[in-house]
């Protein structure tokens, strides 16, 4: 029988870090589900793995969760029966667990004080000991999601409100948090002290809207108000909007990989462009790393502007060497003739005029196993390049992400425990160069970040770091 692969394995041959989701947010439009739907689209990069929107009407909470695509999830039919003035929405990227329907977000319960969904990109570091904690008192739960311990805590403390229980609740994880609350009658966001994932408020119309990522408010036409700040709590209801900082104040340790991969390049984060940012990265990587060579090509789509900013700094022509398929789903069927690296195949093919007997320097954002670059760099030649230069517009991946981000354990990580020269002769390149740690940060101004996976400075501690454990399923 043919061989049918499912889509984290060699369909994509995806050798990417991957973010876990993204959310977004309506309160006071009479369309905030189709918004909802529409923000999560854009969105859709942060997530392929399930979407949910959850919305209010009339103190009635309604909710829809399904594995797959936005598009998919979401027909006409399905938003008609999500009717409301505010929402709330989340895509999700599978893991290293069990890919479920139960996992899905957002997650939604009725408790003393109404109805309550919550959205969540991030990690808590102390999910285990909460859950056994939780556990141990009698809490029963439903999920494989450390989302769902947060909903335990809300419930179980005391304030009069929701927006002070919340709070109450968060005082007790650790870790990395961009969450939306959808209750009865508001809205409410919060971002984790460090301010590690990113979450932006806009305005459409008179409705307040609030997602991941900036570049979702352009789909709908909506203004960009501001960033939620590091450790910032928002509430939205019928009176207007208000900030409070419930939490202690501490350094700020934004994603580095925000600007490296996660984002849209079309985004803008913190007050900087993700393009221009990716364009300084390979500027600085022709500076740190040159050699001599006839062309440029990019490892598309990721390491595009960082190949465009490696050709102007170096004088190098840039051009398209590899095409990308944007049509792979989620499982192929393989000819039962295996066919050589059919998943990269699948989604990229070299065009062979560009190629012929020229010495190519292929860009792309990060190396985490070296397998599919490995494979790239064979298919150059077997298209007649006459060298192929590895260039890798951030540092070595030495360290797996514990913050939100679905991540290989140390082991998989090539950069951990080999030399670049023999990171080179694996991949089969003439020669391989990564930008230093000093020159990603010279070219991402600003204020700190969270550089953990290229330098193994956790801002928040958890249990046994050089565990070869990978990321916890339940990671969302």
């Amino acid at each position: 029988m043919p061989a049918v692969n499912r889509f984290e394995d060699e369909i994509l041959d995806d050798d990417h870090f991957h973010d876990q989701c993204g959310v977004f947010g309506v309160f006071g439009s009479a369309e905030a589900s189709h918004l909802t739907y529409l923000g999560l689209h854009a969105l859709q990069h942060r997530g392929q793995e399930s979407a949910g929107i959850a919305v209010v009407d009339d103190g009635r909470l309604t909710m829809h969760r399904e594995l797959g695509l936005v598009r998919d999830v979401f027909s006409a039919r399905v938003l008609e029966r999500l009717n409301g003035e505010k929402s709330i929405g989340h895509v999700r990227y599978s893991t290293a667990g069990e890919t479920h329907v139960k996992n899905a977000q957002p997650l939604a319960v009725d408790y003393s004080l109404g109805s309550l969904a919550v959205a969540h990109n991030g990690n808590f570091t102390n999910y285990e000991e909460l859950r056994e904690e939780l556990e141990g008192q009698g809490s029963i739960f439903q999920s494989t999601n450390d989302s769902e311990v947060l909903v335990h805590l809300v419930a179980r403390a005391q304030e009069p409100r929701a927006v002070d229980r919340i709070a109450a609740a968060l005082a007790r994880v650790r870790g990395a948090f961009s969450l939306l609350f959808l209750t009865n009658k508001e809205l409410i966001a919060v971002r984790d002290p460090h301010g590690f994932r990113p979450l932006s408020i806009g305005k459409h119309k008179d409705a307040w809207v609030i997602a991941s990522e900036p570049t979702a408010f352009d789909l709908i036409d909506a203004e960009f108000i501001r960033d939620v700040e590091p450790g910032e709590m928002i509430l939205i209801n019928a009176e207007g909007i208000q900030s409070f900082y419930p939490f202690q104040h501490t350094r700020r340790r934004m994603c580095i990989f925000e600007y490296v991969y996660f984002a849209r390049p079309d985004s803008n984060l913190a007050g900087l462009s993700v393009y221009e940012t990716r364009k300084r990265l390979g500027e600085a990587l022709a500076r740190e790393c040159p050699v001599e060579a006839d062309v440029v090509l990019a490892v598309p789509d990721g390491g595009v502007p960082s190949a465009l900013g490696y050709s102007q700094e170096s004088g190098i022509p840039f051009e398209v060497g590899l095409i990308r398929s944007h049509y792979v789903g989620r499982t192929f069927i393989e000819p039962q003739s295996s066919i050589r690296h059919f998943g990269v195949r699948l989604k990229l093919n070299p065009v062979r005029s560009v190629l012929h007997d020229k010495r190519v320097i292929v860009v792309d954002d990060s190396i985490v196993r070296g397998t599919t670059s490995r494979k790239i760099v064979k298919m150059l030649r077997n298209a007649g390049a006459r060298e192929v230069h590895v260039r890798v517009a951030s540092p070595p991946t030495r360290w797996p992400c514990f913050y939100g981000i679905d991540t290989p354990s140390r082991a998989e990580l090539i950069a951990s425990n080999h030399s670049s020269e023999e990171i080179a002769r694996y991949l089969t390149a003439d020669s391989l160069g990564y930008l230093s740690l000093e020159g990603l940060h010279a070219a991402i101004p600003g204020r700190g970040f969270c550089d953990a996976c290229f330098s193994g400075d956790y801002p928040v501690a958890f249990a046994n770091p050089t565990s070869h454990r990978r990321q916890l399923e339940l990671v969302l």
